[in-house]
C-alpha cells in the first residue's frame, strides 16, 4: 500500500471552477470622474456573513485600476458608525435618502466624495468532506497516514450603486467550487483549492470592467 501513495501525491492537485455573471440595469454606465469607491459586506443574514477578507480582496483587485480609488471598508464603517451597521444599513439605494436627511451624516458621507457603493453578499462554505488522516507517535517515531478531501463552494453577489445619481446600476455574481486534498504518508501534504480567492479575483475583474465601461450591454 505504501508504494502507491507517492504516485497519488504526484498526480493529485486541487482544482477550482468559477462562473461569473453580470446584469446591467442601464445600457450605459457613467464614466468615472475622479470619484471614489467603497466596497461593503452584507452581514444581516442569519445564516451567513460576508467575510471581511473577501471584501478586502475585492478592494485590492479594484485598486489595480488607476481610475478607481478604494475606501477601506473598516475605515468607512468606523467613521460612519452606526449608520452602516447590519441592523440599520440601507438595503436599497433609495434608502440612502433616509440617511441623508440627517445633516451630520450627510456631511460626513459627502466628505468621502463617493461615486460608487458596492454591496457584497454571500459566503464560502464547506459542502462535503470525505476520508480521514490519523497521526500516531510510537517507538519508531511519529507519522500520519490516510487520505482526506473536502469540497468548498463560494457564492457571492455584488450590487453596484451609483451614489451621485442614486440608482442601482446592476450586479455581478460569482459562483466558485473546488476540491482540496490531504494525502498523508508520514507527513500530510495539503493541496488546497483557493475557492474564495478565485471567486474574488473573477468578480473583481468583472466589477472593474463594469465600472470602467462607458457603454455596457443589457
Amino acid at each position: 500500500m505504501q508504494g502507491v501513495w507517492p504516485a497519488v501525491v504526484l498526480f493529485l492537485s486541487a482544482c477550482t471552477s468559477v462562473t461569473v455573471d453580470q446584469y446591467h440595469a442601464y445600457e450605459t454606465t457613467p464614466a468615472m470622474e475622479g470619484g471614489r469607491v467603497v466596497v461593503l459586506g452584507r452581514r444581516h443574514a442569519s445564516d451567513h456573513e460576508t467575510e471581511p477578507d473577501l471584501v478586502d480582496c475585492l478592494g485590492k483587485v479594484l485598486s489595480q485600476s488607476e481610475q478607481l480609488e478604494i475606501i477601506p471598508e473598516q475605515q468607512f464603517l468606523d467613521d460612519m458608525y452606526p449608520w452602516f451597521e447590519p441592523r440599520i444599513a440601507p438595503m436599497k439605494v433609495r434608502d440612502m435618502n433616509r440617511l441623508l436627511r440627517r445633516k451630520p451624516v450627510a456631511k460626513k458621507i459627502e466628505s468621502y466624495n463617493i461615486r460608487y457603493l458596492i454591496w457584497v453578499d454571500g459566503s464560502t462554505e464547506t459542502t462535503e468532506s470525505r476520508g480521514s488522516v490519523g497521526c500516531t507517535i510510537g517507538a519508531g517515531g511519529a507519522g500520519c497516514f490516510g487520505f482526506g478531501s473536502w469540497d468548498k463552494e463560494s457564492d457571492y453577489e455584488a450590487t453596484i450603486w451609483d451614489y451621485q445619481n442614486m440608482r442601482n446600476l446592476g450586479n455581478v455574481s460569482a459562483d466558485a467550487e473546488g476540491t482540496s486534498y490531504m494525502p498523508a504518508v508520514i507527513i500530510p501534504i495539503p493541496m488546497i483549492a483557493q475557492v474564495q480567492n478565485q471567486a474574488c479575483r473573477a468578480m473583481g475583474d468583472q466589477l472593474r470592467q463594469f465600472l470602467q465601461s462607458d457603454e455596457t450591454p443589457n
